[in-house]
């Protein structure tokens, strides 16, 4: 039966990281699990069991990579077995038969699925951490091309004062940069459940020690050395706490928001034709509609990170349902939870980097807009003008009201361009400021602070977070997002 003829999860066939894909891979899985049987032999072998050599070749069977006939070894045992750990234990000693006796000495499942695990989800928040950097920098960049670029703000999608294009984008970027720094602290929390026995207490390892508490500590220390980590948890049951699996997730769940709000705003311009994501030449937008230029990757995010901030409620059902030291109903979800986050992590932000590196702006509807809006923004300026050259506020305030009501009949009921000001201009109680009109219609002198907040937060906020020593050479080498669909 070929890949054709069975389901396979779009997140990793049609979408994310070859990287990413092979990390929750079954490969990868079963042969990280292989490496932590051979930790624990070397491990407790120095401590002094009596075990043979485990560094030897009879324990390294074509490098622990497990190829078409072991999956097939493995798939029969565990279908007799009911239980894929002892599936794998029974396929390894197949392979590796100085090993057999070995295999699993004083463990418990959670041994090799739990740290397995764990080392799973700390090279994948690595994944996501650098590559949310480099679209940090993507939109960075941006920003600071249109840092002084007006364009009209809205607030409940209805017109409000000027902002700047670039401003707009550091709203962005700021949401961005404190997900980087959610995501790198529950990078950086996570701990390696370490050597703990069946129900947390170690007493299998102390039965192998004959009571050296000493030893049974020292082997959790080596063995969470070995295998990358800086601690292991003090305490856990049969399983590390489903707890870390909460702190995990939620970094994501809030990057997805961040990102569906990003995308949305993109939606929204890409309407108003402002602001669109790139389209290629032989892109088509609709099946009927052929002149249609759909933001069909920013729906794409939109799509998926919703799916990402729902998958933390996974998590969190099953952490509060955990009866005493385990109940196995967080298995089957944690198999499709954890792996479904990153992957949809992976192809949000692939998809993000690729839109933010191809963002087209179109500076004369831009303009045009504002021109649609200003006249009225413009009416306090001209009648505090008006004031300065001896005029009355209350007056002025009647005539603008008056014109004003004029100009937006021409525009609601008639369908016509909004003629406020050559209404002004036309009203001899206006003569004395005509000449000023221009100067107090610059879309620049409603802008207020943007182009230098921009500056500032580039300069204060951006620059340092990707100067980060682990950051900075993943941006520079970075290079182009590009979508295979």
């Amino acid at each position: 039966m070929s890949e054709h003829d069975t389901y396979q999860t779009p997140l990793a066939s049609r979408y994310a990281s070859k990287e990413m894909s092979h990390l929750f891979s079954a490969a990868n899985r079963f042969h990280t699990w292989r490496k932590l049987w051979l930790t624990l032999a070397v491990a407790e072998k120095q401590l002094g069991l009596p075990i043979s050599e485990p560094r030897s070749p009879r324990w390294r069977p074509t490098s622990y990579h497990l190829d078409a006939a072991q999956f097939e070894t493995a798939a029969a045992e565990e279908k007799k077995r009911r239980h894929d750990v002892m599936a794998h234990v029974h396929t390894f000693g197949t392979v590796a038969p100085s090993a057999a006796g070995i295999i699993h000495l004083g463990a418990t499942s959670c041994y090799v699925t739990d740290n397995a695990d764990l080392i799973f989800l700390r090279t994948a928040l690595t994944l996501v951490l650098h590559k949310l950097a480099v679209v940090v920098d993507r939109l960075a960049a941006f920003a600071k091309q249109y840092r002084d670029m007006p364009t009209l703000g809205f607030t409940h999608f209805q017109p409000a004062q000027l902002t700047t294009v670039g401003k707009r984008a550091t709203l962005w970027i700021q949401e961005l940069l404190w997900d980087l720094r959610n995501i790198r602290r529950a990078r950086d929390d996570l701990g390696f459940r370490g050597v703990k026995g069946t129900t947390g207490t170690q007493a299998s390892f102390l039965a192998l020690f004959d009571g050296d508490h000493d030893k049974v500590e020292e082997l959790d220390r080596l063995v969470t050395k070995m295998s990358g980590f800086t601690y292991a948890y003090p305490v856990t049951s049969q399983t590390y706490s489903r707890k870390i699996d909460v702190d995990v997730l939620a970094p994501l769940a809030s990057f997805g928001a961040t990102a569906h709000k990003i995308a949305t705003d993109l939606r929204l311009l890409a309407h108003l034709k402002e602001v669109e994501e790139p389209f290629e030449s032989t892109q088509i937008g609709s099946s009927a509609m052929a002149y249609k230029r759909n933001p069909m990757r920013a729906e794409r995010i939109c799509s998926l990170a919703r799916h990402l901030t729902v998958l933390h409620q996974n998590a969190l059902g099953t952490a509060s349902v955990q009866w005493f030291e385990r109940t196995l109903d967080d298995s089957a979800i944690r198999r499709v939870t954890l792996p479904e986050a990153f992957l949809a992590a992976d192809v949000v932000l692939t998809t993000l980097q690729n839109v933010c590196e191809g963002l087209v702006v179109y500076p004369r509807v831009i303009a045009r807009r504002i021109a649609q809006e200003l006249p009225f923004m413009a009416t306090e300026n001209i009648i505090m003008a008006l004031v300065k050259r001896g005029g009355d506020r209350q007056a002025a305030h009647e005539k603008i009201r008056v014109l004003s009501q004029e100009a937006a009949h021409q525009v609601k009921q008639l369908g016509l361009e909004n003629d406020l000001i050559e209404r002004v201009r036309r009203d001899a109680y206006f003569d004395p400021i005509v000449g000023e009109l221009d100067a107090l219609l610059d879309p620049r002198s409603f802008i207020g602070r943007a182009p230098e907040q921009v500056d500032r937060f580039l300069t204060e906020w951006v620059a340092p977070a990707l100067a980060d020593p682990e950051l900075k050479p993943v941006v520079e080498a970075g290079t182009k997002a590009e979508l295979s669909v």
